[in-house]
């Protein structure tokens, strides 16, 4: 968690939640009443809903939530097994929504508040060998989005953080792998050169970036964390535009509408 040493310096309170609290032994122990630990798995809602109430009862208050569980998943879409997919969605994408869910009443009661969905650049464009993991995504990214619009009446602001290639484990330990097919040999090898190329981020430096975002008076919707993706989107949303604009004919024949 590199953003708590500067969050909890300058005074603000952090509830740290984790499969196994044991992982957190040491930001506890440098930060001290600052931090609440306490165990949570992200995919059991009853869970969910106590740990945020918890966390709201023991600080008098919530300011910012953020919604960080998640992990890869490696396969092409034909190599998909069922259990693996729905996993990654009750993580991803459920996880998510109830913790969301559970805070939400919280946040209308008291005025305001900022969530955070720790997403990705593949919640807007994807890549081969990802299709499991980019569909959590982009489901979280339609269901915030929508949010975002629900409760700004109330105060409350939602906002889509979305990295590229960070140093975490989010491909290696973390990761779950489908069973490999010969047949996509070539579209994994053409993957990993993309990723020998990749510009790789620093967490140490995202705990800031956050940071700023949740002090802004009008915070993004969407951010990206890294260049990556001011480097791709722009060819990718010119190349969706074109492609809406090379088929209007069909798009006015399939309403009855001479194009």
């Amino acid at each position: 968690m590199p953003q708590l040493p500067s969050t909890t310096s300058r005074g603000d309170k952090v509830v740290a939640t984790a499969r196994d609290t044991d992982s957190l032994k040491d930001v506890v122990a440098a930060h001290g009443e600052a931090i609440l630990p306490l165990t949570l798995d992200v995919t059991d809602k009853a869970a969910a809903t106590e740990a945020v109430q918890r966390a709201h009862a023991h600080f008098g208050g919530l300011d910012v939530v953020v919604n960080n569980a998640g992990y890869g998943l490696f396969g092409a879409v034909e190599e998909l097994a069922e259990q693996q997919v729905r996993d990654q969605m009750e993580t991803n994408f459920f996880g998510a929504l109830w913790v969301t869910q559970a805070a939400l009443p919280l946040l209308r009661e008291q005025g305001g508040g900022h969530i955070v969905q720790i997403s990705t650049i593949g919640g807007v464009t994807t890549f081969p060998n990802l299709g499991g993991y980019r569909a959590s995504k982009w489901a979280l990214e339609g269901l915030t989005e929508s949010l975002a619009q629900e409760v700004a009446a109330f105060g409350i602001k939602l906002t889509l953080v979305e990295p590229g290639g960070f140093a975490t484990d989010w491909s290696g330990a973390s990761a779950r792998f489908a069973e490999q097919l010969p047949a996509y040999d070539q579209v994994r090898a053409a993957m990993a050169e993309g990723w020998r190329n990749m510009k790789i981020g620093d967490p140490a430096a995202a705990g800031p970036a956050l940071l700023k975002i949740v002090d802004a008076d009008n915070p993004p919707l969407r951010v990206f964390f890294g260049t990556v993706g001011l480097d791709l989107l722009p060819h990718v949303c010119a190349e969706r535009l074109k492609t809406w604009q090379d088929w209007t004919d069909v798009s006015a024949l399939s309403q009855g509408t001479p194009a």
